[in-house]
Order: C-alpha cells, then sequence, then structure tokens
C-alpha cells in the first residue's frame, strides 16, 4: 500500500464513526498492562485514540490517560462516551503535548497508519526518558476453523494481514521503524500476544468487520457483496447461526523503548 492509499484508508473512520464505537472490541488487560510494564510512569498518551476503545481500558487499569486523535467525528464519539478523559485534536505527525510529558505511547490498531518518519521523532519528542511505545492489535484467532472460513469468504479486505495471529508478528515487526531508512527512535522490539474475546451474533460480527478500512473505501456495491457472503457464511455454520457466540480473539502487542540518546 502506497502513502496516498494508507491516507485514504486512515481517513475513512470518521463516517462509520458510531458503529466502530458500538461494534469494535476493547483490548485485553493483560495486553495493556504487558505494554504498560516498563513505562517509568503513569502518564500515557492513547495516539490515534478513535473513539477510546482503548483509552477506556487504560483508565480502567489507573493510568493517567491523555487521548490524541485525528478525526473530528471519531473525537466527538470518544468525548461522548468518556468525557472525564482529557481528549485533543492531533495526530501521531502533529502531537499537542510538550516534550517529555508522557511516560508511554500506546496506539490501538493504530501504530500502521502512523508516517514514521515524522512521527517517530514527535513521538520520541513527547515520551519522557526511557518511555515505552507500544502497538496494540486484536486479532480475529483464526486457528478456530470458523474463523478461518470467515476469513476466506470475506477476503484481506475484511481480515488482513494484521488480523490473525498467523500474520500479525511478521507484519507489525517493523511498524516503529521510519520507511525513509531515517534513524530509528526507538530500540529493538518485543511483542506478545494475550487471550481476548468478544461476544458478537452474526449480525453484530458482520456490523464490526464493516467498520474495517478496506471494507470502508470499497464501491458500495462491492462493500455490499462481501458482507452478504460473510452472512451468508456465518448462516450457515452451526457455531454462528443461532445467538450469541464468543469471537476467539487475541490482542496482540509490539513494545518498544525510546532510545534516549538520539
Amino acid at each position: 500500500m502506497d502513502q496516498d492509499e494508507r491516507t485514504i484508508h486512515a481517513s475513512s473512520f470518521g463516517a462509520a464513526a458510531v458503529a466502530y464505537a458500538e461494534h469494535r472490541p476493547d483490548y485485553a488487560r493483560a495486553a495493556v498492562g504487558w505494554a504498560l510494564q516498563a513505562a517509568p510512569g503513569p502518564r500515557v498518551l492513547d495516539l490515534g485514540a478513535g473513539t477510546g476503545k482503548l483509552t477506556a481500558t487504560l483508565a480502567a487499569v489507573g493510568a493517567d490517560v491523555t487521548a490524541v486523535e485525528p478525526d473530528p467525528a471519531m473525537l466527538a464519539e470518544l468525548r461522548r462516551t468518556l468525557p472525564a478523559v482529557r481528549a485533543l485534536r492531533g495526530s501521531a505527525e502533529a502531537i499537542p503535548l510538550p516534550d517529555a510529558s508522557v511516560d508511554a505511547v500506546l496506539a490501538g490498531n493504530a501504530m500502521h497508519w502512523f508516517d514514521m518518519a515524522v512521527a517517530g521523532p514527535e513521538i520520541a519528542r513527547v515520551l519522557a526518558p526511557g518511555g515505552v511505545l507500544a502497538g496494540l492489535w486484536n486479532v480475529m484467532d483464526d486457528q478456530v476453523d470458523w474463523v478461518a472460513g470467515l476469513a476466506r469468504v470475506g477476503g484481506s479486505a475484511a481480515v488482513g494481514p494484521r488480523d490473525t495471529p498467523a500474520a500479525w508478528r511478521a507484519a507489525t515487526a517493523d511498524t516503529h521503524l521510519p520507511k525513509n531508512g531515517g534513524a530509528a527512535r526507538f530500540g529493538s522490539p518485543e511483542q506478545a500476544d494475550f487471550p481476548h474475546g468478544q461476544r458478537r451474533t452474526a449480525d453484530s460480527l458482520v456490523a464490526t468487520l464493516a467498520t474495517r478500512a478496506g471494507l470502508l473505501v470499497m464501491p458500495e456495491a462491492e462493500r455490499e457483496a462481501v458482507l452478504d457472503r460473510m452472512r451468508a457464511f456465518l448462516a450457515s455454520r452451526p457455531e454462528t447461526a443461532r445467538g450469541e457466540f464468543a469471537l476467539p480473539m487475541r490482542t496482540g502487542v509490539l513494545r518498544v523503548r525510546r532510545i534516549d540518546d538520539v
């Protein structure tokens, strides 16, 4: 995906902000705890915070959290659902915070959208010495047969390379590095993943997948055809045809530490 495509995909979520807030999952608390384990203090920036899915988990575990989000519709949903959280408009490339003002920067299903040639130095700027950057991704467990089948039916627009445990590690391993060959601002990456899940129905799972960027940017007729195929597949499986079921997931984490002598 080139930079123009990345920009189009990254800016697609605002039109689906209400659905995103309703259907997207939160993040495994164990994953958030591991991400913050090496942070030198409690001040956390949720960068590219969207409607506040990760923000809410950070607040629940007692972090002193500030949320930053570029899309006004997504930010409005975050402020509506989490009125007590400090939430600012900004981006990974232009963070509206002072130097060394946070101990950790976390990004939930967002770090792959950052232009790290610009965002890397900016994130390093707002991090205190020894600060941590971590990206978190919720992935669907395609070791479960019906989940693997749904991924095949939906295609990469619905379940992409960062969306399954088998692929997310390779797909995110260099997410913290600038793509222009510039100096790295962070040390060697660590990765871990943690069990997670979400209660869904067939309809709500399709609604969740409909908030994926690959589907949001599709022509309407093509998008509806993909959603219809997934509905038909879920209706055909005994695990998902009736009522609620558990969507098996994992939360994967990439964690790096700020290089303090750069």
